[in-house]
């Protein structure tokens, strides 16, 4: 009896301490929630556990995790050290300032902390170095300064360990080389001095190392390779010298190799072909000499190789034939010879191939353009000979052709008129090229700077090359050019230097007069001419197109009765489906709707509009004349009916939702299991199809600010979202509509509700979004978050800026849009060849603000979350572009 007692008053002594423990973190988190005005939290409710943001441990009220990302908080974070059994704590991305709390020390079972993407300056408090357990520390992107502190030393579990975008300075310390446990290490664009610490990777497995933008010296350090993990090393743009270490061949799986910008001598190590995951290796701009090793042929992954503006000699070797995966090419600025390897021309996925500024010999070869994916092809400044091969008109991909400053002979070639997608540059000066320019120049429409200056070209300045209408600068000067230069925009505001050196030429930007303007009356002859042309073409045209409208209007109508037939036996065998619950939320709408017919239109594949991740969207037409986009959503969410109380409660607040950018649903249905899900109709379709396929047709016509309002919108649109605390599950080009002024407004929001995981209304296994949209940081966190928002919005701000599609075999294998488009710089491309030139050739306005908007869209798609802005601060940046 007595010990039955005894159990009793321990039993209710534990619940009393349980209940105190839970009444006082409860006080706290209301004091946090009060402090940084926490949107979403429910002050008044005792079960904090149930809060957003929040997770408890399961045997007690005691909060173990706190993510309060991406909330734009600021106040005082002293009272979050109260939370004791904390292990998870996430303020990243908010708008934090002042020094970092050093209480924080005082959280002794914290395993996670991210205060990345702050404001937070000062220095790192010494007190986080008593965090024993902790596993992974984010300091990154604030504006800390000081040195890192030695008490840090403490952190003996540390794995992660980013520090990467502050003000921080001094040496690196010695003591990180005795993390036994750490894989990670990120400290670049900080003001770091001094060595790299010579015991790195010497004591732990490490796997990412990134020192990149610092001022570091010294040598890389032998013990980075001891323990033969590294799998990224990047060093770029610091000030290391001595040897690049034989050693290194001893990390097979390291794939990426980056030390370019600093003052490296030697050579490539002779075994580099033993790290066979090998991608990329960048060593430009260094002092590195000796022979390219032929050794890279063996990285058969090997994608970009980049020895730029370093002193190597030699050939380049026959065996880089054998890398099938070569993309870049990148070697000017050497003293390489020889004539051009054939052998590197066999790559098939070659698509960037620069051998300028280098002693280079012999002809040009006929299989130049073996390679069907080549796209920039860079020859200037060698000592290449002979003739410009016909056979240059087959590089039909090329968007950049430079030969200048050779000592090519012989007529340019007039096949170089059947690329017609070069863009950039076709620079052919300073080489004894003779003859005529051919008129098939002409056909190059999208080049925006020609250049054949410096030859002995003669003739006329063909009437043709009016069809150039891309051009912005040209050059002429000195050759043997006569008679009066065409009247065209691009060359009338050319300066004259651009025609000097031609004795026979005449007219503007000229200041010699061509007399009676004989060109000038030929030309108005000629168009005349064009005119007529131009008008029967039209008509011609107008009658065929009317025809074949009719004949396929009468079609469609023996279709469409056709499948109306068939649809109506169809239903009289299955009968008329038993629509389980439904609601208009719209009493206005309610006459309008008839749930009947909605079922019956989504039992039409006829109807569908567009297939998306989580739902199929039909088009409906009511009785009542009125025309529903109704969303299917698919079998794997069936779970949501099970929850029909909370789905219809979360569908009724969302109707309410009130936004510009926003669909809103009018209602709802539900048949055998299947939910139906009612919104407006929105003439003219998706965002996708308006880039991908409206810009395909004849009558289409570039209108930049059509798109960037449309960016904009959509930027809002997600803002509000996050704002009322909704992380979208799928932003693409497909869940953005149009109305009929083009208005856009993102879809799918209700998805997003009633899918999230987080609030246990479904069971799904990939929540992530469309192809091609997807964070990358997605595949090891599994988790939807308003940085990866914004990484999707980025890939739809790129999508309006180049019209391409996400995810494209052009890109080359395993390259989506995203990766293409931060890889231009180290294919050596400059951002204006990224644009469509549909768009940022019309003009210079238009030009510069696509390169504004393409400047955010970079930041959006950073592959550091952290370093993401927050959608608000994208509406501002786009907002910018439009006023300045």
């Amino acid at each position: 009896m007595v010990i039955l007692r005894l159990f009793t008053a321990l039993l209710v002594w534990l619940l009393l301490l349980r209940s105190a423990e839970a009444l006082h973190e409860q006080a706290i988190l209301e004091a946090i929630g009060k402090e940084l005005a926490i949107p979403g939290w429910d002050l008044n409710s005792t079960d904090f556990c149930s809060w957003h943001s929040i997770s408890c441990s399961s045997n007690s009220s005691m909060v173990e995790r706190l993510n309060l990302s991406g909330f734009r908080l600021q106040g005082n974070l002293t009272l979050i050290s109260e939370l004791k059994a904390l292990k998870w704590l996430d303020l990243s991305n908010n708008n934090f300032q002042g020094s970092i709390p050093s209480a924080f020390g005082n959280l002794s079972e914290l395993q996670f902390l991210d205060l990345s993407f702050n404001m937070f300056g000062k220095t790192i408090p010494g007190e986080l170095g008593k965090l024993k357990n902790l596993k992974a520390l984010n300091l990154s992107n604030n504006l800390l300064a000081g040195s890192i502190p030695d008490e840090l030393e403490g952190m003996e579990n540390l794995h992660y360990f980013q520090v990467f975008t502050n003000k921080l300075s001094g040496f690196i310390p010695m003591w990180i080389g005795n993390l036994t446990n750490l894989r990670v290490f990120a400290a670049y664009e900080n003001e770091f001095i001094g060595d790299i610490p010579v015991n790195l990777g010497l004591h732990s497995e490490l796997l990412l190392l990134n020192l990149h933008s610092n001022k570091l010296e010294g040598t890389i350090p032998e013990s980075l390779f001891a323990m033969e993990k590294l799998e990224f090393l990047i060093l770029t743009n610091n000030k290391l010298t001595g040897l690049i270490p034989d050693s290194i061949v001893n990390c097979k799986g390291l794939s990426n190799i980056r030390i370019g910008n600093n003052k490296l001598i030697g050579g490539i190590p002779k075994a580099i072909g033993n790290i066979s995951s090998l991608t990329y290796f960048e060593a430009d701009n260094n002092t590195l000499s000796g022979e390219i090793v032929s050794g890279f042929a063996k990285c058969s992954n090997l994608t970009l190789l980049n020895l730029a503006s370093n002193g190597f000699s030699g050939t380049i070797p026959p065996e880089f034939g054998e890398l099938n995966n070569l993309q870049e090419l990148i070697v000017p600025g050497n003293n390489l010879y020889g004539e051009i390897p054939t052998s590197v021309l066999r790559c098939k996925n070659l698509n960037k191939l620069d051998l300028s500024n280098n002693k280079f010999n012999g002809t040009i070869p006929g299989d130049i353009c073996n390679t069907t994916k080549l796209q920039f092809l860079l020859l200037g400044q060698n000592s290449l000979r002979g003739d410009i091969p016909r056979e240059i008109g087959y590089c039909v991909k090329l968007l950049e052709l430079q030969m200048g400053s050779n000592y090519l002979t012989g007529s340019i070639p007039p096949e170089i008129g059947h690329m017609k997608n070069l863009q950039i540059s076709l620079n052919l000066s300073h080489n004894h090229l003779h003859g005529q320019l051919p008129k098939d120049l002409g056909k190059l429409d999208k080049l925006v700077s020609l250049d054949v200056s410096n030859n002995q070209l003669s003739g006329n300045i063909p009437l043709e090359l009016k069809g150039m209408m891309s051009l912005i600068e040209v050059n002429f000067s000195n050759n043997q050019f006569t008679g009066p230069i065409p009247v065209f925009a691009p060359f009338e505001k050319s300066l004259n230097s651009s025609f000097l050196g031609n004795k026979g030429l005449c007219g503007e930007p000229l200041s010699s007069d061509c007399g009676y303007g004989f060109e000038h009356n030929g030309y108005h002859h000629r168009g005349s001419y064009r005119i007529i042309l131009a008008v029967v073409g039209t008509g011609l045209a107008i009658f065929i197109a009317v025809t074949v409208v009719v004949l396929l209007y009468m079609m469609r109508e023996k279709q469409e009765k056709t499948t109306t037939e068939a649809g109506n036996t169809t239903d009289e065998i299955c009968g008329k489906p038993v629509i389980i619950a439904g609601n208009v939320f719209d009493e206005n709408l309610k006459q309008a709707i008839d749930f009947d017919a909605v079922v019956k239109a989504v039992r039409k594949d006829t109807n569908k509009i567009s297939t998306g991740t989580f739902s199929n969207v039909y088009r409906a037409d009511m009785p009542s004349g009125m025309i529903l986009s109704v969303k299917s959503l698919k079998s794997m969410d069936k779970t949501i009916i099970h929850h029909q109380s909370k789905m219809i409660r979360e569908l009724e607040k969302l109707s309410k939702l009130c936004h510009d950018n926003l669909t809103r649903p009018i209602g709802f249905a539900i048949y055998e299991e299947v939910v139906l899900l009612l919104h407006h109709y929105y003439p003219n379709g998706t965002l996708a199809q308006f880039l991908h396929e409206s810009s395909q047709k004849p009558e289409y016509e570039p209108d930049w600010p059509t798109r960037l309002s449309i960016a904009i919108g959509v930027a809002e649109g997600l803002a509000f979202l996050h704002h009322v605390a909704i992380i979208h599950l799928d932003v693409s080009s497909g869940n953005v509509f149009l109305d009929s002024k083009f208005t856009p407004l993102v879809a799918e929001v209700e998805i997003s509700r009633l899918l999230d995981p987080s609030r246990g209304t479904a069971s799904i296994s990939a929540v992530a979004g469309s192809f091609g949209y997807i964070p990358p940081e997605y595949a090891y966190t599994m988790q939807v978050t308003a940085p990866g928002n914004v990484y999707s919005y980025g890939v739809v701000l790129l999508e309006i800026l180049t019209t391409r599609l996400p995810v494209d075999e052009a890109f080359g294998e395993g390259v989506d849009l995203v990766r293409w488009v931060h890889g231009a710089s180290a294919r050596g491309e400059t951002p204006e060849q990224i644009l469509d030139a549909k768009l940022s050739t019309v003009s210079f306005a238009w030009r510069k603000e696509m390169l504004a908007t393409l400047k955010v869209a970079l930041m959006c798609t950073d592959t550091i979350p952290a370093k993401r802005p927050r959608m608000k601060k994208v509406v501002e940046m786009l907002q910018e572009v439009t006023q300045s």
